[in-house]
């Protein structure tokens, strides 16, 4: 073959992969659902960015969660992932639990204040200051924190640290102990951790041990076979229980809890003998994308951020040197653009299908450039829709829930505060 020849047929192949790699026209109107959810958010008045909660998705995912849990163990709840007192109660009565994980102070405390019959197990070990904090702001409440509340420690240090908070503020604590069960971010990690503060526990006299935590979201993480790295878990946490029972003797307590499990990987326990008693999930009952795993197949997404159009152009413009053009010429997806009330959330578009942010223009929480094909049909004050990538933190920015129940706006729940 003539060296030419090669060359322009290396140039034409070239040329082919290249247009092969070119995006298609992927843009689409709101398909019915978003076009209901629009409506209802115009009949409630509502104009600006919104958190909504669709609480027929909520209810039938709680209802997914309790098949899979039966009763083959009690199911805790993860207030961090369902941020609102109202949104807690709910998932309290369809559920029939009233246990809950609290990962922050001030929410412990309003959770203490409103929720009085909850049994709470706190989810990361807190600095002793903040166990401090707690109690001086635990204001007049039927919740008593020595039989309702399970303090998390992780190493010695912090276990001494409770006792000597204990003593001098004469206070009775329960502490569970968190345990590395594979996603070394702390807690136990060999058995003279262990055994150094089962020792200084079994000296108090004001503080017990309650029982373990092992959570274990990397077994449907990691690469490789999920079953596996669950059974390598699952092995640990049954040597530190074990090794506690020998330890403990008689001391160990008759309504011991033992936590495991996750929204990721709760499922992976329908069928087997483990050693924990309780699972502890909330994310899945909202399911936002960084929880469209295989293991939540059959769960829904049951939230959304709804946001107005505040100006739309028929063309795409880079300031400076414009190449809005040439990416319209390269990606038909780019053809319009939009800008939004807010933006820059922990978030993706979801409807319209085809909308995406802009990596020249940049990203903007107060006017969030998205651009879409010439197919969207979107006008300022029309809703853009996007779907959280996580709860726990995304649901706390917009004021309270707008809570969605078949095309209607019913109720607005408000989040969290930062009141103590």
């Amino acid at each position: 073959m003539k060296r030419r020849t090669l060359i322009l047929g290396g140039m034409a192949g070239a040329t082919a992969l290249g247009w092969a790699l070119k995006p298609e026209e992927a843009g689409s109107n709101h398909a019915p659902y978003f076009v209901q959810a629009s409506a209802a958010l115009d009949s409630a008045g509502l104009a600006k960015p919104t958190l909504i909660v669709d609480r027929e998705m909520l209810l039938a995912n709680i209802n997914t969660l309790t098949s899979h849990i039966g009763d083959r163990f009690n199911y805790r709840i993860v207030a961090k992932s369902l941020p609102s007192l109202p949104l807690l109660q709910t998932v309290m009565e369809e559920s029939g639990s009233n246990r809950l994980m609290l990962f922050h102070q001030p929410f412990l405390n309003e959770v203490a204040t409103q929720l009085p019959d909850a049994d709470i197990l706190m989810g990361k070990p807190m600095p002793v200051s903040a166990v401090d904090n707690f109690y001086r702001n635990l204001g007049s409440t039927n919740f008593d924190p020595a039989q309702q509340l399970r303090w998390l420690v992780d190493t010695p240090e912090r276990t001494q640290q409770y006792v000597e908070f204990a003593k001098a503020n004469n206070q009775a604590l329960k502490v569970c102990i968190e345990l590395d069960v594979g996603l070394h971010r702390g807690g136990v990690r060999n058995n003279a951790q262990l055994v150094a503060i089962l020792d200084i526990l079994e000296a108090s006299s004001q503080v017990s041990f309650a029982g373990f935590m092992g959570y274990e979201p990397h077994v449907v993480k990691v690469p490789g076979d999920p079953i596996k790295y669950r059974d390598k878990a699952m092995a640990t946490y049954t040597h530190y229980v074990d090794l506690a029972k020998t330890h403990l003797g008689n001391a160990w307590p008759a309504d011991v809890l033992l936590n495991a499990g996750g929204s990721p990987t709760y499922q992976l326990y329908d069928e087997g003998n483990f050693p924990f008693n309780e699972l502890a999930a909330g994310s899945c009952l909202v399911k936002p994308t960084d929880f469209d795993l295989p293991s939540l197949a059959d769960h829904q997404p049951a939230s959304y951020i709804a946001t107005p159009v505040l100006k739309r152009l028929d063309t795409l413009e880079i300031p400076g040197i414009d190449l809005g053009a040439v990416q319209t010429w390269w990606n038909p997806n780019r053809s319009q653009t939009f800008f939004t009330y807010g933006g820059y959330w922990k978030a993706v578009p979801e409807s319209p299908r085809g909308l995406s942010t802009n990596p020249l223009f940049g990203r903007s929480t107060n006017q969030e450039m998205l651009n879409g094909s010439n197919r969207i049909n979107l006008q300022p004050d029309d809703w853009v829709f996007l779907r959280p990538t996580q709860s726990e933190f995304v649901f706390l920015q917009f004021g309270d829930i707008a809570v969605m129940n078949r095309g209607t706006i019913e109720a607005m729940w408000p989040v969290f505060q930062e009141s103590a």
